[in-house]
């Protein structure tokens, strides 16, 4: 099974930005921990702040792997091509959010990718990319 996990703005800043929401932990920390959790799975990893880079790599992945997981960060509330992306491709897609983005300022209530996602995993800090590798099982 491969799957990846792509992350969007910011997501570089884990373990850094705001530890009392995001944690203590850089995503390449918490990445090697769930390649070690689920061995039989071949994992890739991406982080962009830009947004056609993210849009490329989920059109380089979504025919060929088993599922994405997509934090997209910000561009969830704003970007209307990824959300575009995602509903063309075949590979399906997990969005994934590390806080409870209904627990935050109202524009984080939108996102043009859930309607066009396998499902949507949000509040459980890291531990959501981990439910949504368990989605894919």
């Amino acid at each position: 099974m491969k799957i990846s996990i792509i992350n969007g703005p910011n997501l570089n800043l884990l373990g850094k930005r705001e530890p009392e929401v995001y944690g203590n932990l850089t995503f390449e920390e918490y990445f090697t921990t769930l390649q070690i959790k689920f061995p039989a799975i071949e994992f890739s990893y991406y982080q962009s702040n830009i947004e056609g880079e993210l849009i490329d790599k989920i059109q380089e992945f979504g025919f060929s792997f088993d599922g994405i997981i997509l934090n997209a960060g910000a561009y969830t509330h704003t970007s209307v091509g990824i959300g575009d992306t995602v509903k063309a491709i075949t590979t399906p897609v997990v969005e994934v959010h590390i806080s409870n983005t209904f627990s935050r300022e109202s524009f984080r209530h939108q996102s043009y990718i859930s309607g066009n996602a396998k499902g949507v995993i949000l509040g459980f800090g890291l531990k959501s990319y981990e439910l949504a590798i368990q989605s894919f099982l």
